[in-house]
């Protein structure tokens, strides 16, 4: 509103001072006289001012057309002009509005018709650089890979587009199981660009699944210097990397580098099983028991496992089976309660012949944690205590449907490995691996709820006499359905055929 008041009372300000210098000019009572040749004229100070006026306004017009007419014939000549440019925004219009339908063709599934606004595109614009990529997704989308790589392979050649292209080539070689050449590629992009994410994590797995520890252990560091990895999950994936390498060293018998490898994974991640069993079997080989006894039990407290067990066991191979129940219990102390604790005293127990102590160590793992080992130590404990044999091998058929118990499972694909590998031989996960209680196949616990009956009849049929050869032998069924609703096991019901 204010706005506009100052702008009208300019507009009278300006018409005020126009009349007042008209009225002045007219009040002079001045003549101009203007002679060309032997021609004289006489004009009122006001025309004169008028036909001032419309010589400027005569020149402005003879230029503009001056202008117009040497932009002319530069148009003619094929130099940029103004003629050119307005052509020029007029096939940019349409190659934009091309570019955007194919673009939208490409988000819609429809990849024939992104190729085709795609080359409709590049036929307005003149810019592969905005193009190329939009043809490539298109013709991979619509199944013609042969027409994506060619497109890939001629984006390498500008600057703008080389990292594009190196990346598509790169999807195109892992979707052919193509390794080699992807690690190629994955080494050029990454050069390319060693801050790109995907092609870290492309890189990373591809080196892990060749087990080139080394240059792996390099792209992580990489990786963890870009921010794109959290320090802890860095170490401990390092640690993997680390104590891969030392294994490969040990294999090549190239101790001392091993040795160091091994230390080295340990002090990053204390926790990771395979290196403190390494690291314990080190220090028990340079003669330094206490060293060993000293990272088990530190490992023991932050992930107990069977392995860790082991190489505790080998500190003192030659002890006593009370000494080694003794020693046990320091390394058990941290986690006394532990699923894993209580089976390895239970078993220590046993081959001691202590069976009580084993049952109370065992506890209730047979129902809260009912796996094969679990079972089968309770069959041995009550094999131990003098048990009828019918109650031994009911416990044993139990097992043999109940859960393997934890093993190392890849958390990706769920399958299963008798040791522990860095990469999953199935899915060639990296650093997917852990000690847990695999899911149960259905498939898997019919077959062997069908065998029981043989495997039970097998059992008692050593312990039988010989039967005489006119007698058919027939296998003995166990009923080990339990007879209270407690699910302790009660004393079997033999039914014999």
């Amino acid at each position: 509103m204010l706005w506009s008041l100052i702008k009208i009372l300019i507009f009278v300000a300006m018409v005020a001072a126009l009349t007042f210098g008209a009225t002045f000019l007219m009040d002079t009572g001045e003549q101009v006289r203007i002679a060309v040749a032997s021609t004289e004229f006489t004009l009122s100070p006001v025309a004169a001012v008028v036909l001032m006026l419309l010589l400027l306004l005569s020149a402005w017009l003879l230029f503009k057309a001056a202008g117009l007419l040497l932009a002319t014939l530069k148009f003619l000549n094929g130099d940029e002009t103004a003629v050119s440019r307005y052509f020029s925004r007029g096939r940019e219009r349409k190659g934009f509005e091309a570019l955007a339908q194919g673009m939208m063709a490409l988000a819609s599934g429809e990849g024939r018709v992104a190729m085709a606004k795609a080359a409709r595109a590049e036929r307005y614009l003149g810019r592969p650089d905005l193009t190329s990529l939009l043809t490539a997704q298109a013709a991979e989308l619509a199944g013609d890979r042969a027409k994506a790589a060619e497109t890939y392979k001629t984006m390498l050649t500008d600057e703008r587009t080389k990292f594009a292209g190196v990346r598509g080539l790169l999807s195109q070689r892992l979707a052919d199981g193509d390794t080699e050449t992807a690690m190629a590629l994955a080494e050029k992009a990454f050069a390319l660009k060693p801050r790109h994410t995907e092609v870290q994590d492309t890189l990373l797995r591809l080196q892990a699944s060749d087990e080139n520890w080394s240059g792996a252990r390099k792209t992580l560091a990489a990786k963890l210097k870009t921010g794109d990895l959290p320090r802890d999950v860095h170490k401990r994936r390092d640690a993997v990397l680390a104590v891969s390498e030392a294994m490969d060293a040990m294999s090549a018998n190239k101790t001392e580098l091993a040795d160091a490898l091994v230390n080295d994974a340990n002090r990053m991640a204390p926790g990771l099983v395979p290196s403190a069993a390494m690291a314990a079997r080190v220090a028990i080989r340079a003669g330094k028991p206490r060293q060993a006894t000293k990272l088990l039990k530190r490992a023991w407290e932050l992930n107990p496992h069977p392995e860790l067990a082991a190489a505790y066991a080998e500190i003192a191979p030659d002890e006593t089976a009370a000494a080694r129940i003794k020693r046990f219990e320091a390394l058990i102390k941290p986690k006394p309660n532990h699923v894993e604790s209580r089976l390895l005293m239970a078993e220590l127990f046993i081959a001691a012949e202590d069976f009580p102590a084993a049952r109370k160590a065992l506890g209730d793992l047979y129902e809260t944690a009912a796996t094969a080992r679990s079972l089968t130590i309770m069959a041995a404990v009550e094999k131990g205590e003098g048990s009828d044999d019918a109650i031994v091998r009911a416990w044993l058929a139990k097992a043999v449907t109940a859960s393997r118990g934890p093993q190392w499972t890849c958390g990706n694909c769920n399958n299963i490995h008798a040791a522990w590998v860095p990469v999953c031989d199935n899915c060639g996960a990296f650093d997917a691996l852990s000690w847990v209680e695999p899911p149960q196949s259905e498939i898997a616990l019919t077959n062997s709820a069908e065998m029981l009956p043989l495997i039970v009849g097998a059992i008692e049929d050593k312990s039988a006499e010989p039967a005489p050869e006119d007698d058919v032998i027939v296998p003995e069924v166990v009923d080990i359905t339990p007879s209270d609703e407690t699910g302790d096991p009660a004393e079997p019901n033999r039914a014999s055929a």
